[in-house]
């Protein structure tokens, strides 16, 4: 009788119409994963129930995953075979192992204890993450001394380079030949996401001598965001997450527009001060040029375009009136870079 009320959640979980969730889709896409598990059934109901967990019946009971990334042959192919019936999966798993208990043999099956945690991708993301805000909060900080705050300036850039080029490769491997027409497809595969976005901003910055600690308000940002969504997603039963850790996590997942809106300033804002710098004897004329293509490339691609053309349509009203009215002169080169800009 006791496990009644969690057979109905489940199979209410499994019912629940997750496509016109306008949640689910931001929700899978944010979960980390190797590429070859996304198409495995149980896999995908596994993160469903999560889901309905965290937004719909916080009191569904979801227990891990029996089949992890290390098990072997035969227990995936049992998994396989008994995927016809997948809301009956777990209660016939404590059945089995009730009856292995009775009959005193030993049972594979995970008891309510969570999985340890493992050094997957999830986890090796979280902990690079976790340093790279550790050290662009030091370096962010005007109390550290002059020489310790460089430091950590070039390495949180660096250690945001390396976590990018590793969620690419995780994501989409390497190209399947290295000729011009493979290297061509598989960047236009890769130029539209994020990760490739912050390795080509973090390279930007961690090869020039200029320190600019506005620079570091998105690699802030972009870790914080990385951290509280692994915190919350799997250390949301914590004493110690829900005691201090909690409430910036959720205030995190809800002001993520704030977030980009407020990178999105500081990365145009980069610009304009790249520009004046080149009037400085640490001008880099390559490092301008670079980053403005990137500026560019931003305010294309899907993933930031909105926070970027909002930026941008801010500054056209507020500097095209007083260009009309005292520098009517700037008017043909202005146009001349909008349709550089737009094309």
């Amino acid at each position: 009788m006791g496990e009644d009320p969690q057979k109905l959640k489940r199979i209410a979980a499994d019912s629940y119409d997750y496509e016109n969730d306008s949640r689910w889709p931001d929700y899978w896409s944010n979960v980390l994963i190797p590429p070859h598990m996304t198409s495995r059934s149980d896999v995908l109901s596994h993160f469903k129930r999560k889901f309905y967990q965290r937004y719909v019946d916080p009191d569904l009971v979801v227990e891990p995953m029996s089949v992890g990334g290390s098990s072997s042959q035969p227990a995936r192919s049992s998994t396989t075979s008994s995927s016809s019936s997948p809301t009956n999966n777990q209660p016939r798993a404590r059945s089995s192992a009730s009856t292995n208990r009775t009959s005193g043999t030993t049972s594979t099956t995970p008891g309510p204890n969570p999985a340890p945690l493992r050094w997957d991708r999830q986890t090796v993301m979280f902990s690079v993450n976790a340093w790279v805000f550790v050290v662009a909060f030091l370096a962010a900080i005007p109390l550290v001394p002059k020489h310790l705050s460089h430091r950590a300036y070039r390495l949180s850039f660096l250690g945001t380079t390396c976590s990018s080029v590793y969620s690419l490769y995780s994501q989409y491997g390497k190209p399947r030949a290295w000729n011009m027409q493979a290297l061509q497809v598989y960047f236009q595969s890769i130029i539209a996401s994020k990760d490739f976005i912050y390795f080509i901003y973090c390279l930007t910055f961690v090869t020039s001598h200029l320190c600019l600690k506005l620079a570091l308000i998105p690699i802030l940002c972009w870790s914080f965001e990385h951290v509280a969504k692994f915190l919350r997603r799997n250390f949301s039963r914590s004493m110690l997450y829900r005691k201090y850790l909690e409430e910036p996590c959720v205030w995190v997942e809800s002001n993520n527009s704030t977030l980009n809106i407020l990178t999105s300033h500081a990365e145009i804002g980069l610009g304009f001060l790249l520009i004046i710098s080149l009037f400085s004897w640490q001008r880099n004329i390559i490092q301008a040029f670079m980053y403005w293509q990137l500026l560019k490339l931003m305010y294309h691609v899907p993933v930031t375009a909105p926070y970027h053309q909002n930026v941008w349509a801010q500054i056209g009203r507020s500097v095209n009136p007083v260009i009309q009215r005292h520098l009517p002169f700037l008017k043909t080169p202005l146009t001349a870079i909008q349709r550089w800009w737009l094309r």
